[in-house]
């Protein structure tokens, strides 16, 4: 990947095809998930559906689905989904003309049970359950409404419980392979936000910038373009998901972007708040106060910490600096961070009366946001991994308003 000179203006002072000339496809990509990998994890979630009493697993299309199978599919009103028992390789239920298209995505083994469109494939699932006496059925918590009613019809009075035990249990400690493939893809869009805050000029709209982070987060080599993008200049940062319609920068504003991207289904998620111009005393008190939060969130980190604990240490430093208290704006109007892996927000939450003790392998975002109503906001947004004894950054946070990046 070209480097761009170490002395280069971090904000403003290069043209879109300067920033197309440092696009690349990234070098030393993490390997993806090995089969070794999806066979422990089906271990592990059968392990925890014998603790939970558990007879079977339905995990439906999406992100839990890919993490278990390596199947990438995206939820539709057609039923593809993995039954898993606690003996004998996992089934896949799929419409039967999809069956070509999926079998180029199976990562292990699975018995297909195939199905036309005029059968209710909820009534394989009867079948397999009945055959096997497997008691109680786990669901995916993010299956839709019309599956769990369509399972309740026909399985004859077994229980359907939230799957939820087992899917964050898997889910919420990450192991090397999947930190590698957080690592690029946090290193990938921070790269790209670099490059974005290079464009800055007078009167450059949100869309112009929101394009080319798209362009280039594919040109990186990401699954596909952005996963999302929020740009928002002077007023519109007040809102931390941004107000509809183009917005053109001015000078002495604010500029937030939030963005990220996936890298074998792997998501990052970072956002950087910076002035184009000159900050009010005002803006450099908030910002200071945000990066502040941001730190004490990530220095109350360790093993054993409850996930409340650290919402707390960053709304502390918000109060001492005169925010707040809780949700009251100006000050921090959601929680300071959330879980981040194979979905953008995944378990586990930094919020106000989460018990769930952090341990070694949990990701989160860190994003303590300051909104001073219809004024403006600040968010810096990094993630980290819970280590033995702390925690690790993904990306270097912002040394200053004017200086966005390490």
């Amino acid at each position: 990947m070209t480097q761009e000179p170490a002395n280069q203006a971090q904000i403003g002072g290069r043209n879109l095809e300067d920033s197309q000339a440092l696009l690349e496809p990234w070098p030393q990509r993490a390997a993806p998930i090995q089969p070794a990998e999806y066979a422990q994890r089906l271990a592990h979630a059968r392990a925890l559906m014998r603790r939970h009493g558990d007879g079977a697993l339905l995990i439906t299309a999406g992100s839990s689905l890919r993490y278990f199978t390596g199947i990438g599919w995206a939820a539709t009103e057609r039923l593809v989904a993995m039954l898993l028992t606690l003996h004998g390789d996992p089934i896949l239920l799929a419409p039967a003309f999809e069956e070509g298209s999926l079998s180029h995505e199976l990562k292990i083994p699975m018995r297909a049970r195939l199905w036309q469109e005029h059968e209710d494939p909820q009534q394989i699932v009867a079948e397999v359950l009945a055959a096997q006496d497997a008691g109680q059925l786990a669901l995916d918590p993010a299956a839709a409404f019309v599956v769990h009613e369509r399972l309740r019809a026909v399985i004859g009075g077994r229980r359907i419980v939230d799957a939820s035990p087992i899917v964050d249990g898997c889910r919420v400690c990450k192991s090397p392979a999947e930190l590698a493939l957080m690592k690029q893809a946090t290193a990938m869009t921070l790269h790209v936000q670099r490059l974005a805050a290079g464009l800055m000029r007078l009167g450059i709209g949100t869309g112009e910038i929101k394009r080319f982070i798209d362009q280039a987060h594919r040109a990186l080599g990401a699954d596909g373009g952005s996963t999302f993008c929020i740009v928002q200049f002077g007023q519109a940062t007040a809102y931390p998901h941004g107000i509809p319609g183009e917005q053109f920068l001015r000078r002495n504003e604010l500029v937030l972007i939030d963005t990220g991207c996936s890298v074998e289904g792997y998501q990052s998620d970072i956002t950087r708040t910076y002035i184009f111009g000159t900050p009010t005393a005002e803006q450099e008190r908030i910002w200071s106060l945000e990066r502040a939060a941001q730190q004490a969130a990530f220095d109350a980190v360790r093993p054993g910490v409850r996930c409340d604990a650290v919402d707390a240490a960053a709304r502390r430093v918000l109060e001492a600096g005169g925010l707040g208290p809780d949700y009251r704006l100006p000050s921090l109007p959601h929680r300071t961070g959330h879980g981040c892996g194979m979905s953008i927000h995944e378990a586990p939450y930094l919020v106000r009366g989460n018990a769930t003790e952090l341990a070694p392998g949990m990701c989160c975002s860190n994003e303590p946001m300051i909104v001073l109503p219809d004024r403006f906001g600040i968010r810096l947004e990094d993630h980290f991994h819970v280590t033995e004894t702390g925690a690790a950054w993904f990306t270097l946070p912002s040394p200053a308003i004017d200086r966005p990046f390490a």
